[in-house]
C-alpha cells in the first residue's frame, strides 16, 4: 500500500523558512515523479514543484522559483521542500503527490496523495 506522509508545516513570519518532508513507502519510487501542490483558502489547488526521482531533475512554479527547493533523500525515501523567503501569499495546505512516470504539472495526473501539512505565514 502506497503511503505519503507529510510533515514540517507550521507558523512562520514573513521572510522566514520552513522545510517540509514527505516520507514515502509501499513501493520503489525510482520511476516516479514526486510533486508538491498547495491549496490556499478559497483558491484552487496549484502546482508548486516536482522532482523526477530517476534523474533528480526539478521544475518549479514561477511564483516560488528561486525561493523553494525540492530535493530527495534516497536512503530515507523522503522528498523535501525547502521554503525560504516566505510570503503571506504562500499560506496554504501543502500536499505531497506521486505519479508513475515523468513529471506533470496537473494534479489530476497524480495517483497518490498525502494528507497535507499546513503552512501559515504571518505578515
Amino acid at each position: 500500500q502506497v503511503q505519503l506522509v507529510e510533515s514540517g508545516g507550521g507558523l512562520v513570519q514573513a521572510g522566514g523558512s520552513l522545510r517540509l518532508a514527505c516520507a514515502v513507502s509501499g513501493r520503489t519510487f525510482s520511476r516516479y515523479a514526486m510533486a508538491w501542490f498547495r491549496r490556499a483558502p478559497g483558491k484552487e489547488r496549484e502546482f508548486v514543484a516536482v522532482l523526477n526521482w530517476s534523474d533528480g531533475s526539478t521544475y518549479y512554479a514561477d511564483s516560488v522559483k528561486g525561493r523553494f527547493t525540492i530535493s530527495r533523500d534516497n536512503a530515507k525515501n523522503t522528498v523535501y521542500l525547502q521554503l525560504n523567503s516566505l510570503k503571506p501569499e504562500d499560506t496554504a495546505l501543502y500536499y505531497c503527490a506521486a505519479r508513475y512516470g515523468r513529471h506533470s504539472y496537473a494534479a489530476t495526473e497524480y495517483s497518490y496523495w498525502g494528507q497535507g501539512t499546513q503552512v501559515t505565514v504571518s505578515s
